[in-house]
């Protein structure tokens, strides 16, 4: 059993495209180091780790010579593994969460459920192909693959938006803001699986 006080989780993944090392702690207070190479996408992780209040320390080494592809991906698998790590038997956790999030003309919807099994629903489109030189499509295949990896179900719609910066921005943080809320230890239940199968593992 993973006692609340010990929801901490480190990854280190290495391929021939990246190498990457995450620690958590998910009773943290969104403390952040970040460096991925990416700058847009460590302004976006640094979203996550300070809306969900937990602390990210990650590094990234990654074939940026080639695009940011790799490194986007696989950060997502590392973080969403080391969440994963953390979580253990994810006893006593809210486990579903839901939220709108407004940025100025935006408004995005994220929904999850910490359920062990692995599932993404995205209905979210960007009017341009990159912001600056960053790829909009990249932001669904760091989703993708941190469900994957945590083993959550999480559904991501953006209502409506203009600035491709901002509908970005708000994926990232109704994300957190949901992942803060069903990771949170639920008093009336701290020591209890929530679920009538008593398993939270797919």
């Amino acid at each position: 059993m993973t006692s609340v006080s010990t929801r901490e989780a480190k990854v280190e993944r290495t391929t021939k495209e990246t190498s990457i090392a995450v620690s958590v702690n998910l009773d943290g207070t969104g403390a952040f180091n970040i460096a991925t190479g990416v700058g847009f996408f460590d302004h976006m992780l640094e979203q996550l780790s300070r809306h969900s209040l937990i602390d990210m320390d990650i590094k990234a080494n990654g074939d940026l010579h080639i695009d940011d592809h790799h490194t986007v991906e696989d950060t997502g698998i590392a973080i969403g593994q080391a969440i994963a790590k953390a979580l253990g038997e994810r006893r006593g956790i809210n486990r579903y969460a839901s939220l709108d999030l407004a940025m100025d003309e935006t408004l995005t919807r994220a929904a999850l459920d910490v359920s062990g099994r692995p599932y993404l629903v995205w209905h979210v489109k960007f009017s341009a192909p990159k912001i600056g030189t960053f790829d909009t499509e990249l932001v669904r295949e760091f989703f993708h693959a941190l469900a994957q990896n945590a083993g959550i179900t999480l559904h991501v719609a953006n209502l409506y938006g203009d600035n491709n910066h901002h509908i970005a921005e708000t994926c990232f943080k109704a994300v957190a803001r949901t992942l803060r809320h069903a990771i949170e230890t639920d008093p009336r239940q701290k020591d209890a699986i929530p679920s009538t199968k008593g398993s939270l593992k797919g």
